[in-house]
């Protein structure tokens, strides 16, 4: 605990709970502006966390793989309340939006053939295209800059996966060993705190790659992908294509990129689009087995690794995994702005979309990504008509 943990929390669970459901509920805007909420309201506001319990979280969240706003709300719920609060403030972060999707699952599968659904994600998936693109623009600026190895590692990663249309594991793996053996080259000592952190990641992996029937083999896809992707919320897109399109096939090209605009126009986290995915493949079932595939390793590379972490997470070994990591996930951002945009962009009505899209953003910073969609949506259903008469 921090020094103004002395005289213990100045809140109670139950409030930080209850802040953590309104959060999931109203928060919209992606992984960068629910962190951003959870410093305004609960340091400089509220001042339950402190700003070097905030930062640590942050930190992290970063180095773990999986969703960055949902980890470090486990992470805030464990610093004064341990398993206990990590638990119950994960589940206020994360429900409110799964039961969002789980309906909107219910009816894109109920009318998913009428035309004004269609309508509207035609609009909406050109959308989404250009805020992804601006997230990885946002991305590579804030945590790419100009470090030439990173830069590398960023466009090595963006090509993989515009080539493979797909995310490759081990490149990100490999990246942030290349950063930390090039800059903090290790000690024995380092070398063994290294193969600690990993021993968590290496042992998620393992118990998700058993070959069971439906549900569980979309549970074991899905904590694969929560146990090995990097990086913001986006960064699950790319490895989601690879696997629910290109190798399971479960879904089609449209229907994927339906499931990331679904993810766009609800609140909480991202990576909340696999429990639409779910949804889509088996049912209510299938969206509560991908979600906590998704979820779970999240929640666990959270509260184990978080001893430890407080103890040795400045070591520079541990910044330059991270800073490697972190480059080749937003390479491989990038690279899914091009591989999902390909099927998208369809005519020139979406391409003067996603365009629009990346103006706005770049024109009015504050813009809530929310009202773009929602005006892509009613752009969609007045336009899809006229671009596709019958």
């Amino acid at each position: 605990m921090s020094e103004q943990d002395h005289s213990g929390p100045r809140y109670t669970l139950w409030q930080l709970v209850a802040y953590m459901l309104g959060l999931g509920t109203w928060g919209f805007g992606g992984p960068v502006a629910l962190v951003g909420f959870m410093y305004r309201d609960l340091v400089e506001h509220r001042r339950w966390i402190s700003e070097a319990d905030y930062k640590e979280g942050m930190a992290l969240a970063q180095l773990m793989p999986g969703p960055l706003a949902a980890q470090l709300a486990i992470y805030l719920g464990y610093v004064h309340f341990r398993t206990w609060g990590a638990t119950l403030v994960g589940l206020a972060f994360v429900i409110p939006s799964f039961l969002m999707v789980v309906a909107i699952g219910a009816a894109y599968v109920a009318f998913g053939g009428i035309a004004w659904m269609q309508a509207v994600f035609y609009g909406v998936g050109a959308a989404v295209i250009g805020i992804i693109a601006m997230s990885a623009y946002k991305l590579t600026t804030k945590n790419v800059g100009r470090d030439k190895l990173l830069w590398v590692i960023f466009v090595a990663s963006a090509a993989v996966t515009v080539i493979t249309k797909s995310e490759v594991i081990w490149l990100f793996l490999g990246a942030g060993v290349l950063v930390w053996l090039l800059r903090a080259p290790p000690k024995l000592g380092g070398r063994l705190n290294s193969l600690a952190l990993a021993a968590p990641i290496a042992g998620a992996a393992a118990v998700s790659a058993v070959d069971w029937p439906r549900l569980v083999e979309i549970g074991a896809f899905f904590a694969y992908a929560g146990s090995f992707v990097f990086g913001s919320g986006l960064a699950i897109v790319p490895f989601l294509y690879g696997g629910v399109v290109q190798d399971h096939h479960w879904l089609n090209d449209r229907q994927f990129v339906d499931a990331v605009a679904v993810a766009m126009i609800t609140p909480g986290p991202v990576v909340i689009t696999t429990a639409f995915i779910g949804y889509l493949v088996a049912g209510f079932w299938g969206a509560v087995v991908a979600a906590m595939g998704t979820f779970v390793p999240c929640y666990l590379l959270t509260i184990l690794p978080a001893p430890y972490f407080k103890k040795h997470g400045k070591k520079p070994g541990i910044v330059a995994f991270v800073d490697g990591v972190t480059a080749a996930a937003i390479g491989a951002i990038t690279g899914a702005v091009i591989v999902i945009g390909q099927r998208s962009i369809t005519d020139w009505v979406t391409a003067a979309l996603a365009l629009a899209t990346v103006v706005a953003l770049w024109r009015f910073k504050k813009l809530p990504e929310p009202v773009t969609v929602a005006v892509a949506a009613v752009a969609g259903l007045v336009l899809y008509p006229l671009a596709h008469p019958t």
